[in-house]
């Protein structure tokens, strides 16, 4: 079935109207339609015990990208089709479905789905508390799809001395967080890596205002150094406890934090701090709820030659109340150190006046010696046609941390795109 599904992806990537009748049937639409058909195949370079097949990426991926605009207003529409061989499901993606209007001078607000992001961070989040889709990023989907949608009323204020973003979740949105579906990853409630055949199950806040959030951004831009402070409440993004019943939990959480960025000798540097107040322990004595923590970020970016950009990032998260974290564990119970250190590393060539791009992006943390390699080679064949390879490669000394435990889903994987 797999195979039959495979080729009928490659056939359809294959087949398209000529662009000249595309662009034609478009013209004749009263609104403005783009987006693209993908086909993507990854397969794990090794097996795993936890997870029944090696392949965790097989899809066919329809993209609609509608938008429209009007004296008053701005509507945009993006939707995802794609049937999930690897799931065996049909599935779809509402990416985004809003309306952008402007009632003031000073004042824009965006209603209803939407994709949001902010920070300095280059795929290291500290003051960006939207969703994340972590599964997508490990399995080989485009970057983009990192970043999953919210429900969200999106408030923009423009002031002469300073702009606001204020954001207002109705209802919680959690991480789309690795949960042994489709990807194995470490229990510390069982003391094991888990897959498929244990999924793990979880209890998200689900009660509309009630369980919202606030997202908050205050920001301007001083002598060509971009300033911003920030605030978040909500919950844990990713689950942040365990109940008695074994199942995750999402407790109560509010993030302040202040970010700086700007030219830094010949590049661009950037420092991002913020504090997680984990709000239902702040004491840091209940062992099932993380304990706050202290996030700090400085990363630097700089083209070294024509179309050769480096850029290095070190982050720290100190957990604060750590000894009273020790202190109350119970027997046999994971202790998690004070300090995690990661540092990463960009890499990104173009070349072919700027149509193949080779890239290698590494996270490494030297204090719980493991590692993940994102070594991707893309190339632009068309306008309309492109492809790319690349690989998810996990390393640890330790089946616990936070790359180590992935280690049984490195692979491999390929996407072939017709954008329309």
């Amino acid at each position: 079935m797999k195979r039959i599904v495979l080729i009928g992806c490659l056939a359809a990537l294959l087949w398209s109207p000529s662009e000249s009748r595309a662009e034609d049937w478009r013209d004749g639409l009263p609104f403005n339609l783009h987006g693209f058909v993908e086909g993507g195949f990854g397969v794990r370079t090794q097996n795993d015990p936890n997870q029944h097949h090696d392949i965790n990426y097989a899809e066919l991926r329809l993209q609609l990208e509608a938008s429209k605009t009007l004296e008053s207003a701005e509507f945009k529409l993006r939707l995802d089709l794609f049937r999930d061989e690897a799931l065996h499901e049909f599935n779809a993606d509402l990416r985004e479905a809003h309306v952008l209007f402007t009632p003031g001078d000073f004042v824009d607000l965006k209603i209803g789905r939407q994709v949001l992001t902010w920070g300095t961070g280059d795929l290291v989040f500290l003051n960006d508390l939207f969703p994340k889709d972590f599964q997508s990023f490990f399995i080989g989907r485009e970057e983009s799809y990192l970043k999953a949608p919210s429900n969200s009323v999106k408030s923009s204020f423009y002031f002469d001395f300073f702009n606001l973003d204020l954001v207002w979740n109705p209802l919680f949105n959690s991480d789309r967080f690795v949960n042994g579906e489709r990807l194995s990853f470490f229990n510390p409630f069982l003391n094991r890596k888990v897959g498929e055949r244990e999924e793990l199950s979880s209890r998200e806040p689900e009660t509309w205002l009630k369980d919202s959030e606030i997202h908050l951004r205050a920001f301007k831009n001083v002598n060509g150094y971009e300033l911003a402070v920030y605030g978040y409440y909500g919950f844990f993004k990713n689950p942040g406890g365990f109940n008695l019943a074994g199942e995750a939990t999402f407790p109560r959480l509010a993030v302040y934090g202040a970010s700086v960025r700007g030219n830094v000798l010949k590049g661009i540097g950037n420092i991002e701090v913020a504090y997680y107040d984990s709000l239902k322990n702040q004491s840091g004595t209940n062992p099932l709820i993380s304990n706050s923590q202290f996030r700090f970020l400085a990363g630097y970016t700089q083209e070294l030659l024509t179309d050769l950009n480096i850029g290095f990032q070190y982050y720290l998260e100190h957990r604060v109340h750590h000894d009273r974290f020790i202190a109350n564990l119970p027997p046999g119970a994971l202790a998690q150190d004070e300090n995690r250190h990661t540092l990463t590393v960009r890499l990104t060539q173009l070349l072919l006046q700027q149509n193949l791009s080779l890239s290698l992006f590494t996270f490494y943390a030297p204090s719980d010696g493991d590692a993940y390699l994102r070594p991707i080679v893309s190339y632009k064949v068309s306008d309309s046609w492109s492809a790319t390879l690349g690989a998810n490669i996990f390393t640890g000394d330790s089946q616990n941390t936070f790359f180590g435990q992935l280690e049984d889903n490195s692979n491999v994987y390929t996407r072939v795109r017709y954008s329309y």
